[in-house]
């Protein structure tokens, strides 16, 4: 099965993303360690095996590995932006699996498991700590359009989305629950779990702006 990475950003403009780490960040430290966030995530994205990388962005000027292409956001609300952007990407016999910004965690490893996942089931959905979830993968991008109905950014989002999509029908896999960065202690909890991996922009940024305090890091 021919399956495409999407990643649904924000730019990374001041004062319009990451607002939840200020305070104790400033939008401008905001804003650095959210490029951070979505640069690691492009990294990942482009060294996993997909028949295509796409990012659907909120903004213009993001720096994006070669091979990935950029589509913009379109809708009124989170909920149809996603929707439009499954449907916005779509080609014929191609699955969708759609990621955001805010799991800088995700490697290639997880990536592809997700995918090999995804060809035995109808969706695939990876729940967030917070209730949300990180990643939703669909064997048909149309089926995004159950997503209309779901409220988002609330602790039961995660839950009502695949509440949705079996009451079309589909058979949905659960993907491993990852922590989201949200807040400062998110952003300190994921960049100390991330200390030893090589290269991470996210860790750095986050130690260089915030600080990872010595018991989050023991």
């Amino acid at each position: 099965m021919r399956t495409q990475l999407l990643v649904v950003a924000k730019a990374p403009v001041p004062g319009r993303v990451k607002t939840r780490l200020c305070p104790p960040a400033t939008p401008e430290q905001a804003a650095r360690i959210a490029a951070a966030a979505l640069a690691d995530t492009l990294d990942a994205v482009a060294a996993t095996p997909a028949a295509r990388r796409v990012l659907v962005l909120d903004g213009a000027g993001v720096p994006v590995p070669p091979g990935v292409t950029v589509l913009p956001q379109r809708g009124t609300g989170l909920a149809d932006r996603l929707a439009h952007a499954y449907a916005d990407s779509a080609r014929p016999g191609t699955a969708s699996l759609l990621i955001g910004m805010d799991t800088p965690q995700v490697d290639p490893g997880l990536l592809t498991a997700a995918i090999d996942r995804l060809s035995t089931v109808d969706a695939v959905l990876g729940a967030a700590e917070d209730g949300g979830w990180w990643a939703l993968g669909l064997r048909d991008p149309a089926y995004g359009a159950a997503l209309r109905g779901v409220p988002m950014s609330t602790d039961r989002t995660g839950a009502r989305t695949a509440d949705a999509l079996r009451r079309t029908g589909l058979r949905v896999s659960d993907l491993p629950v990852l922590r989201d960065v949200d807040t400062a202690a998110d952003a300190r909890t994921v960049a100390a779990a991330l200390g030893s991996r090589a290269g991470s922009r996210f860790a750095a940024a986050v130690t260089a702006e915030l600080g990872v305090p010595a018991e989050v890091v023991a």
